[in-house]
């Protein structure tokens, strides 16, 4: 079979047992043996299936991602994430559309807290959207940043996805982790512009109401005891990777014990909240290891079937210059997130495109990166972007699909204005990395 028969087969099995409704980790298992079974000659090509799904997690470097996740399951079930909300809330006192860059500010925070992107959009809908309908707040206005901010997570370090990303792509996890944090600050002022932009063409989109003015020391004491001990798990997580100090996996630690301390010192860490926080974590844990066998063994049958090596001559050979693939690569990207999830995207890809991007001499850093920003828009690219589904199930009854999806799009904008600066200036994702470097 040709190169590109072989990568046909193979992904349109996938998305064929994956309409069907099988799960994507068993989907990708499903075409991973029946693939053993050709290329790798019956029974013998099984076994080193199982062998090498069981070498592709136990890897050190995966360690990050059930810490991760049991940090930000504690961050949320302790109630230390409306300790922040209701902190920015008396800081921000009177400011027009207040609730809205309560948004912004609050899940920019948070995503480098939890590194979830679902939780995030879960979190801020249920939290914010009561109180925006109550105060009057148009749609498009209360859902809009939401979405937004709600994807922040997957490019604020510590994001999950990152790691996930790192792991399977064998790129530089701790490169990948800091490497988004000043592109996620950029594009949270560019959320905030986007805010005020919208306030300035429709000022009734949040109408202004009295607010109970707080004086200046309550607006510090809320800072220092609601925010400020927030910046040790942040400090634990990023400022230990950029000082060089912890590996991610340590950091990871340092992490969870900070949330820990964080929840103790409030009184708010009981065993029913650690119960429930290390179930969710195990139970997530379990699904992103279960892909991650079936990711690893797809990418060694697509080298050992020699459609990785032809896909990679063929864009070689074929004159096309790297801008018009990266971007024909992100098209594919978005494209892929109106119909299967973020991970899914991912596992599809990363085996494919990887190699192209080598070929093309891209820095795996800054491609990496640019990759998690095409996952973050496609979660809201209508019409069945993930994130567009999260909303849909906090929004008040009645809320349409159309609706939200209206609300993302000036934020998906920002996005696309992110993607253009990347691309124009990569120093933007690879400073910080390069501080690193002994």
């Amino acid at each position: 079979m040709e190169w590109y028969e072989v990568l046909a087969v193979m992904v349109a099995g996938i998305a064929s047992l994956m309409v069907i409704g099988v799960p994507v980790a068993f989907a990708f298992l499903g075409v991973n043996i029946v693939g053993a079974l050709f290329f790798f000659g019956g029974l013998p090509g099984i076994r080193q299936v199982l062998v090498n799904g069981v070498g592709s997690v136990t890897v050190f470097a995966f360690i990050p991602i059930p810490l991760f996740l049991i940090m930000g399951e504690l961050f949320f079930r302790t109630g230390l994430a409306l300790r922040v909300f209701d902190a920015l809330d008396i800081v921000m006192g009177r400011l027009p559309g207040r609730l809205a860059y309560l948004t912004v500010g609050g899940g920019a925070l948070f995503s480098t807290l939890t590194g979830s992107s679902m939780a995030n959009t879960a979190m801020l809908g249920s939290l914010l959207l009561p109180e925006m309908k109550r105060r009057g707040y148009k749609p498009y206005m209360s859902m809009g940043p939401i979405l937004g901010t709600g994807g922040l997570a997957m490019i604020i370090p510590p994001s999950g996805l990152a790691v996930l990303l790192g792991s399977i792509a064998q790129i530089d996890i701790a490169a990948l982790l800091v490497a988004g944090l000043l592109p996620g600050f950029i594009l949270a002022v560019l959320y905030a512009g986007m805010i005020t932009l919208q306030l300035r063409i429709d000022p009734d989109a949040a109408p202004s109401y009295d607010v109970e003015p707080a004086p200046l020391s309550a607006k510090l004491r809320a800072v220092a005891v609601n925010i400020l001990p927030m910046g040790l798990v942040i400090f634990c997580v990023i400022g230990l990777i950029l000082l060089g100090f912890a590996t991610p996996s340590e950091a990871a630690a340092f992490g969870v014990a900070a949330v820990l301390v964080l929840a103790a010192a409030f009184r708010c860490l009981t065993i029913r909240v650690c119960i429930e926080a290390f179930r969710g974590a195990l139970r997530v844990s379990g699904m992103v290891f279960l892909i991650i066998v079936g990711s690893s063994t797809f990418s060694q049958i697509l080298a050992y079937s020699g459609a990785t090596v032809g896909m990679v001559e063929w864009a070689t050979h074929a004159q096309v210059a790297p801008l018009a693939m990266l971007l024909l690569m992100f098209g594919v990207m978005l494209l892929l997130g109106t119909m299967i999830d973020a991970t899914s995207i991912m596992l599809l890809t990363v085996p494919i495109f990887m190699p192209l991007a080598a070929a093309m001499q891209f820095d795996p850093v800054w491609f990496g990166l640019i990759m998690l920003l095409a996952i973050e828009m496609s979660g809201t690219t209508p019409p069945f972007g993930m994130l567009l589904f999260v909303m849909l199930g906090v929004a008040p009854p009645g809320t349409r699909l159309g609706q939200v999806a209206l609300a993302a799009a000036p934020f998906l904008v920002c996005d696309a204005i992110l993607l253009a600066l990347l691309i124009w200036y990569p120093p933007l994702a690879l400073y910080l990395p390069g501080l690193m470097q002994p």
